[in-house]
């Protein structure tokens, strides 16, 4: 099933299958398949968003999400994590979670077993060993030893083929129904506490069942100030294609921020209800993949300027990514 394509290709005869998966990164390939793999074997469109993502922050080779992200400025890796499903828009979601491999799951039980939307720090992870979540050391040892040299040395590292960024996946089964989620380990090396766009609804992530879902993945304080997933959504519902919606999400955030695009780092996914999707960023070099029966493939995204994006988001250190 599998193919990989590195470069654009036409997507009208892509348009309308279901169910379809759409992700960031190379690394959503594998994830959009655990995904349709889940949904085919009779899971909900939400169980497939949810198993996708899970088999992400499974992977210790992907430094900034889940098991094996890098840590931040202490030395500890805090994840966020946020789920969407399109009917009744419901939603969980979780912020500087410590110890726990699936922040994605714990989100889903937020918004399943709480009235709340979205726990962080000590009380998410309250929650989560209450709910038999196992806790588990997540700073590997490479992780580790990469963390001591920057702490020292307080100076960029080489950025390599093993950085990777936030998660985020977006499915439509075939009845229409929309849900999304996001994982992260957010920017190597933040400050601790820090939260970023991922587990914010409407930032990160956002699924409106009459319309499509957006998700998003970069350097999150240039997307949370614009509510960036919503308004690709917002634009999508104005008649815009998913594609377009991204592109001009980006221009308005730049107009708004003062900045050049280039500088932004962000990038967009997007899903509608008809099943066409599309994906923008502020550079060249944003793969993002696309997954339905008989199909999975990588694609490149719109790039709004000629500056490469560089290594896969977050995971320079953070004195790097917000210069």
């Amino acid at each position: 099933m599998s193919q990989t394509i590195t470069q654009s290709e036409p997507h009208s005869h892509l348009a309308g299958k279901r169910p379809v998966f759409v992700s960031t990164w190379n690394f959503g390939q594998t994830a959009n398949e655990a995904s349709l793999r889940k949904f085919e074997a009779g899971g909900s469109i939400l169980d497939a968003v949810e198993e996708g993502i899970r088999l992400t922050e499974s992977d210790q080779s992907n430094a900034s999400v889940g098991d094996g992200g890098k840590p931040n400025a202490a030395g500890k890796v805090q994840l966020d994590a946020c789920i969407m499903h399109g009917p009744g828009a419901k939603a969980g979601s979780v912020g500087g979670i410590e110890d726990i491999a699936h922040p994605i799951s714990v989100a889903r039980a937020v918004m399943e077993k709480t009235p709340h939307v979205m726990l962080v720090g000590e009380g998410a992870k309250k929650f989560a060993l209450e709910q038999g979540f196992t806790p588990k050391n997540l700073l590997t040892s490479k992780q580790r030893k990469e963390w001591r040299n920057w702490r020292r040395e307080k100076r960029k590292m080489e950025a390599g083929k093993d950085n990777h960024d936030t998660i985020a996946l977006v499915g439509l089964d075939k009845d229409g129904t929309l849900a999304g989620g996001c994982s992260t380990s957010g920017l190597a090396y933040k400050m601790p506490g820090r939260v970023g766009d991922s587990p914010i609804l409407g930032s990160g992530l956002y699924v409106d069942n009459e319309i499509g879902a957006a998700g998003a993945t970069g350097v999150g304080e240039n997307i949370m100030r614009f509510c960036g997933s919503f308004m690709v959504v917002e634009y999508m519902r104005q008649g815009l294609t998913p594609e377009e919606a991204c592109s001009e999400t980006i221009r308005r955030i730049a107009r708004l921020d003062g900045r050049p695009i280039e500088d932004l780092h962000i990038n967009f996914i997007a899903l509608d209800k008809k099943g066409r999707f599309g994906a923008a960023g502020t550079g060249q070099g944003f793969p993002y993949a696309v997954t339905y029966p008989e199909y999975s493939n990588v694609l490149q995204s719109k790039a709004l300027s000629r500056k490469h994006i560089g290594s896969e988001g977050g995971n320079d250190p953070i004195e790097d990514q917000l210069k």
